[in-house]
């Protein structure tokens, strides 16, 4: 396997730095204190084509391989973790979206996402259906040339604040099957924002639950046909777990960042911090596990984009992996400096509190482990 990046990857990643350390490194911190939406970044980053990486062309996507992407990301995550997480959101929305909604929908909404001048939210996750998705509850029923949807959805990235969502709804019965998914525009007459929820992190982005009371939408605003719903929700969060794992190890890069350059400034005892092994040691586990956990993700990455029958396992793998390890590095970047860790005027506090919730959302870590084990002992994965 060639681990090198081409040299097109290699410029893709250093304008993906750039935009980061010119645009998100210098606000992160206040739009975290001050719970900012950044809505001016996004139009930046759609100005660079980070708003539709992987989104088809046909909507004014870039087209991009999953691996491309997450060089995008691993940058943009470095400075600030939050913002990049619901970059991912919205590129994994506008995706599915180019792929499977009307000519019309399509038309109406791609380019405007692509650009970033529109955003978008995905909704599937309900307030009694977290790691069950597929017992969600919120219903579309179809009333002529039309679907009313009622219901709700809970812990929805950007919910308020952004202009079209991406809804899982039951159409049929019981279970995967009975799903469908619509294109909601954020402003339809019967949908209403709750509170924005009061997190430990991902500041930056606003979390809000939604409710549908008889909210009509065209029949063509369903994304393919009626029962494909959660497959197209499935197919989405395999990206999704690639996404918010690469999310981690930019967080992670960035500790290990600061944290290197800490060891080499500061002195106790007349001696660098660089100079004492017990440091040394934990600097080296931290950039070990950062390699590792990078190489699964660009693995999982590579093994979706080939279209591999193994997948889905190799993304609950690295997702699972990397958001563990690299929450643990960014803790031991913290720990290594001392108590000005602790402290709002460093990064390092942010980036442990915004790396939490990797560990949770686009399934747990516990559910990352239920997935792989049936991959392995129900459907014989080979992961040789």
């Amino acid at each position: 396997m060639d681990f090198h990046l081409s040299d097109e990857q290699q410029a893709f990643a250093q304008a993906a730095r750039e935009f980061a350390q010119g645009e998100l490194a210098p606000n992160a911190a206040r739009w975290d204190a001050e719970s900012i939406f950044p809505r001016d970044a996004f139009t930046q980053a759609g100005a660079m084509g980070f708003c539709a990486i992987y989104a088809p062309e046909s909507i004014g996507g870039l087209g991009l391989p999953r691996l491309d992407a997450t060089l995008v990301f691993e940058e943009m995550a470095a400075a600030d973790p939050s913002t990049t997480a619901f970059l991912t959101i919205h590129n994994m929305a506008t995706w599915m979206i180019g792929c499977w909604a009307s000519d019309a929908v399509r038309k109406e909404w791609g380019p405007l996402l692509a650009t970033g001048e529109k955003l978008a939210s995905y909704c599937l996750t309900e307030p009694g259906s977290g790691s069950d998705a597929a017992s969600l509850t919120t219903r579309a029923e179809k009333r002529g040339a039309a679907y009313v949807l009622n219901g709700s959805k809970a812990f929805i990235s950007g919910a308020g604040d952004t202009d079209v969502l991406v809804v899982m709804a039951r159409t049929g019965g019981p279970g995967a099957r009975g799903v469908s998914a619509f294109v909601v525009p954020g402003d339809t007459p019967g949908i209403t924002y709750g509170r924005k929820e009061h997190k430990m992190g991902w500041n930056s982005q606003s979390t809000r639950p939604i409710t549908f009371e008889d909210v009509e939408i065209p029949a063509e605003n369903l994304l393919g046909a009626e029962g494909e719903g959660f497959k197209f929700a499935m197919k989405g969060l395999d990206g999704g777990r690639i996404n918010i794992a690469t999310c981690s190890v930019g967080a992670a890069q960035g500790g290990y960042d600061a944290a290197s350059r800490y060891m080499t400034e500061r002195k106790q005892f007349g001696t660098a911090l660089a100079g004492f092994q017990a440091l040394q040691f934990k600097l080296a586990d931290m950039a070990t596990h950062i390699v590792a956990s990078r190489q699964m993700v660009r693995l999982a990455a590579a093994k979706l984009d080939a279209g591999d029958a193994q997948a889905t396992t190799y993304c609950a793998m690295a997702k699972r992996f990397a958001t563990d390890m690299c929450f643990q590095a960014c803790l031991d970047a913290q720990q290594l400096h001392g108590g000005y860790g602790y402290l709002k005027d460093y990064p390092l506090e942010r980036l442990v509190r915004d790396t939490r919730v990797h560990q949770i959302l686009e399934g747990t870590n516990e559910i990352m482990r239920v997935i792989i084990a049936r991959q392995l002992l129900e459907k014989g994965a080979d992961v040789r």
